[in-house]
């Protein structure tokens, strides 16, 4: 299991799955994602931007997991 999925389960464990399932990132923080993922599509991104990018779908994809957790946790309650 990768790091990132213990973590996961983790926060699906202790946050409060409604919380958890109705979180969203702020829209600062949107709007950043959104201009890297235009930068890379346009060619014009820097290294350490694909790295903040990389860093930034592996925190997304690793609340998705959580999310999901958190809404199984709901619908057995």
């Amino acid at each position: 299991m990768r790091l990132y999925e213990e973590i996961a389960n983790f926060i699906a464990r202790t946050a409060a799955p409604e919380k958890l399932a109705a979180f969203r990132p702020s829209k600062a923080a949107s709007r950043r994602v959104e201009l890297l993922v235009q930068k890379h599509k346009d060619g014009e991104i820097t290294k350490a931007e694909q790295a903040e990018l990389d860093h930034c779908l592996k925190i997304e994809h690793m609340m998705r997991m959580a999310k999901a957790r958190a809404l199984q946790r709901l619908v057995s309650a």
